[in-house]
């Protein structure tokens, strides 16, 4: 934890919440244009690391446990996974998108849409263990 750098700290404490609602545009974005649940889930573990980085781990840890990006790992598998498999128990094949709703086009944006929440909550999960598990082991 930095405790003499104070202008660090505050730009630290302004810029993580900024950072997160970036993610959350990215990952709302993705579907009409670049980015998506990849980049979106990078985002939000940025600005998890950024607040780790300044505050301490245990700090970081009080906003997002590791018991939650844990589970957010599999979570976002198992979204990825039902969507195909929603796909198929509509009647079409396994990612087939155009059977999620009435309209082909309405099921293709459905389906992208929970697909790229699935890729966001593990990519943020699985960036949030893999930096905890650094800044947990000894130097």
């Amino acid at each position: 934890m930095i405790d003499d750098q104070v202008i660090l700290r505050v730009a630290a404490r302004v810029l993580t919440p900024v950072i997160w609602l970036f993610a959350l545009y990215v990952q709302a974005h993705g579907d009409y244009g670049p980015g998506g649940g990849f980049q979106a889930g990078v985002l939000f573990a940025a600005g998890f690391i950024l607040y780790a980085l300044v505050n301490g781990l245990g700090a970081a840890e009080a906003i997002v446990p590791a018991r939650v990006s844990e589970t957010m790992m599999p979570l976002g598998v198992l979204i990825y996974a039902g969507v195909g498999f929603a796909a198929m128990l509509a009647g079409g094949n396994f990612l087939d998108y155009n059977v999620l709703a009435d309209d082909p086009k309405k099921g293709q944006h459905l389906g992208i849409i929970v697909i790229e929440l699935g890729v966001g909550i593990t990519v943020a999960g699985v960036m949030i263990q893999l930096f905890s598990a650094f800044a947990r082991r000894p130097a």
